[in-house]
């Protein structure tokens, strides 16, 4: 019968049948998808088909083709990838200003491999509550302004006393949706807010390094009262981009894509040929530096000799 995959536990799965049963399986064989090398054949969000025993577990036999999936760089060191999940409605990318602090280069390099795989995504300012002072305020004012610039949703939240929980509820409903971010940024306790009673696990941060734990080791999806799903991830320090080619890079930085239109080659690389209308955009402004800087670090990743080749 088919399913919904809603957990990953590395080598086992929970498959939710359309019958509304969930059954631990186990994939059939040793099958990868066709064209991607991924250290998890079956994400999250995937629909199988999936052959139930008669002790009430499962074998996944095969996989329908999924129409988006959010991928990144399994190290920093390798060609292979990992899926956070597939099939996804939205995206909601949860960042935090200050404690931990996530940096515009993991948001961008987040957004960009959204861009590739076509998945809609809102940033989630969380924790808001925690900027006191005027500076950290206009920090995020900053921020904000920045990415709502460029035509992405944003919501500015503080999961410890619901703020934008109800813009994240009302968005969410009936949708596949994926909850991303560092360790710490408070996913776990924005999930605990959409799905009360569901007590995901918390933790606090540490101390020392100003960075998160992680409570969430495998991706899981959660059953959303108003509908849908939301799948929690486990969170990640950065955000290797992968298969990129280099003359594609620009198109996930859409505006930088929208500007490209002006350059005087159609091969341009942006970094330093006459005629670039990218760089005198950020010479004028209009395209913001830390966006620029973003661009070249995921313009190195797709440098085909940058990473080990695989045996």
């Amino acid at each position: 019968m088919d399913g919904l995959v809603i957990k990953n536990t590395g080598s086992w799965y929970v498959v939710y049948t359309d019958d509304k049963r969930e059954i631990p399986a186990k994939i059939k064989g040793n099958f990868r998808i066709k064209g991607i090398r991924t250290t998890n054949p079956v994400a999250v969000g995937d629909r199988v088909c999936v052959v139930v025993n008669d002790d009430g577990t499962g074998f996944i036999t095969s996989i329908y083709p999924r129409k988006n999936y959010i991928i990144r760089r399994a190290s920093n060191l390798s060609k292979e990838s990992h899926i956070l999940a597939s099939n996804i409605d939205r995206a909601y990318l949860v960042v935090t200003i200050d404690h931990p602090v996530t940096s515009t280069t993991f948001i961008d390099r987040f957004l960009a491999s959204a861009e590739a795989y076509n998945v809609p995504v809102t940033i989630v300012f969380n924790k808001t509550d925690l900027l006191q002072d005027s500076d950290g305020r206009e920090l995020l004012d900053a921020v904000n302004y920045l990415y709502s610039s460029i035509g992405y949703d944003t919501i500015i939240a503080c999961a410890k006393d619901g703020t934008g929980i109800e813009d994240m509820t009302r968005s969410m409903a009936g949708g596949i949706n994926l909850l991303a971010g560092n360790s710490g940024v408070g996913k776990s306790t924005i999930i605990n807010d959409l799905i009360p009673g569901v007590s995901v696990r918390t933790a606090e941060i540490s101390q020392q390094h100003d960075t998160g734990q992680h409570t969430t080791t495998f991706s899981e999806a959660y059953p959303l009262p108003v509908g849908g799903w939301v799948i929690d991830t486990p969170g990640v320090k950065g955000f290797g981009t992968i298969d990129f080619k280099r003359n594609e890079v620009a198109h996930y930085f859409p505006e930088i894509f929208r500007v490209s239109s002006g350059c005087r080659y159609g091969d341009c690389t942006h970094t330093h040929e006459p005629g670039c209308a990218v760089l005198q955009a950020l010479e004028d402004n209009i395209i913001a530096r830390s966006r620029y800087a973003s661009y070249l670090s995921v313009l190195e990743d797709s440098d085909s000799d940058k990473y080990r080749k695989p045996f």
